[in-house]
């Protein structure tokens, strides 16, 4: 077959990042189309050979565009953007198909917009989409009352959403990781959806008894008091700000605990922080000397090797987040083992049962998270069932190899 994936943001990261190569691994003939950077122009290919099966994975581009001037319509703003992509999109797509070939199949990531146009341009392909989420009408930053955005953002959304109903209309099915993010999109159209997660390489990601990590002078080892945390970038939607509320509690609980923060000090879901500071900077401003802050370690983005490694050290690891997209790294924290305090938010619930593979808490309770957080460093023994479960739940339901990348595979008839 002649497959074609579509996601803006490149095929590394993404969530075709592993079916691409097995798609090609099973002899077929893979096109994987992205928006361009700065390292990509339009018509750049990269190519892949699978000598075995005659498979091939041409990574191709397309023009990347601006933001339509729309400012005397400001609600307008993310909807132009989208269709502008689209556009750029469906001219991406005609010359892949020029090259190698109409596609039988195409999955598309829908969030951004590139697949809009693609229906009537392509009427014989079997058309699916990727959403991960439908902004209804409880938003996700609605949730928190410290950080609610202006009525015109809710418009903005509202409007955007009429973009992901297009993409619902116009696909052969939608795909979406979890039933929680299924259940965001309106009910009358959820029996389109398909639940595959992209998985998780549990033989990669794994327990380590002995596993040990450097950070500048000091050592970090498995045993040791050691909470961490994960997120893209360091923001409230992710609840960064709870945690870091807990610290002075903590702390004065457990005086040896040491911590590791792991993530960029951007934005990727919330508003950048206000003041033209990060959201790390801001918090350190309010905590002052309430905190020790050497006993605290940011580590900003790692590589992936040492990120594992954080994961395998942890005795005890933080996932908090508002009612949004499920983080892999929640998933990847469970299947390296840790013992996992999340947030009692509907996408962690769908994973996470209290007291049988890990350990809820309220999303705005930091003291009750700090005081839930030295309990388990005090008696780590009495837990270690949960760590054993969580990692089960993850074999059982979100191995890649032997559950998640054969049901896209079926999905696909591939």
């Amino acid at each position: 077959m002649r497959i074609l994936l579509i996601h803006r943001h490149g095929l590394a990261g993404s969530q075709f990042m592993h079916l691409a190569p097995a798609l090609a691994a099973r002899g077929h003939q893979v096109a994987f189309l992205q928006e361009a950077r700065s390292d990509r122009k339009p018509g750049d290919i990269t190519s892949a050979l699978f000598p075995g099966r005659g498979g091939r994975l041409d990574q191709h581009c397309y023009a990347r565009v601006g933001v339509p001037d729309v400012s005397n319509l400001p609600l307008l703003s993310s909807v132009a953007a989208r269709v502008a992509r689209a556009e750029a999109c469906l001219a991406g797509v005609r010359r892949v198909s020029r090259m190698l070939g109409t596609p039988d199949v195409v999955l598309a990531h829908s969030g951004w917009g590139d697949d809009l146009l693609l229906r009537d341009a392509l009427p014989d392909t079997r058309l699916l989409c990727y959403g991960e989420y439908y902004f209804g009408a409880t938003l996700p930053s609605s949730f928190d009352p410290e950080y609610r955005k202006p009525v015109q953002n809710r418009q903005i959304v509202h409007l955007r959403n009429g973009m992901d109903l297009l993409s619902l209309h116009s696909c052969s099915q939608m795909i979406t990781p979890t039933h929680w993010q299924k259940a965001s999109f309106p009910a009358e159209l959820q029996h389109r959806f398909q639940v595959i997660h992209e998985g998780i390489d549990t033989r990669e990601v794994r327990p380590d008894p002995q596993a040990s990590l450097q950070i500048g002078a000091q050592c970090f080892r498995a045993g040791e008091e050691i909470v961490t945390y994960v997120a893209r970038n360091l923001e409230p939607y992710r609840g960064f700000h709870a945690f870091m509320r807990s610290l002075p509690l903590l702390q004065a609980l457990r005086p040896q605990a040491r911590v590791i923060c792991v993530g960029a000090h951007g934005h990727s879901y919330s508003d950048p922080c206000p003041g033209g500071i990060s959201y790390l900077e801001h918090y350190r401003r309010e905590l002052g000397d309430r905190v020790d802050w050497s006993r605290v370690h940011f580590t900003g983005k790692l590589a992936r090797e040492e990120y594992l490694k954080v994961l395998q050290v942890s005795a005890a690891h933080v996932y908090l987040t508002y009612p949004f997209v499920l983080s892999w790294s929640m998933l990847e924290a469970m299947s390296a083992g840790c013992l996992l305090l999340g947030s009692a938010t509907g996408p962690v619930e769908e994973v996470l049962r209290h007291g049988e593979n890990g350990l809820l808490v309220d999303f705005f309770d930091h003291q009750a998270l700090a005081r839930q957080l030295a309990e388990v460093l005090a008696n780590p023994a009495a837990h270690t069932h949960l760590r054993t479960a969580a990692r089960q739940t993850v074999l059982d339901r979100y191995d890649r190899k032997r559950v998640c990348l054969p049901q896209m595979l079926g999905l696909l008839g591939a």
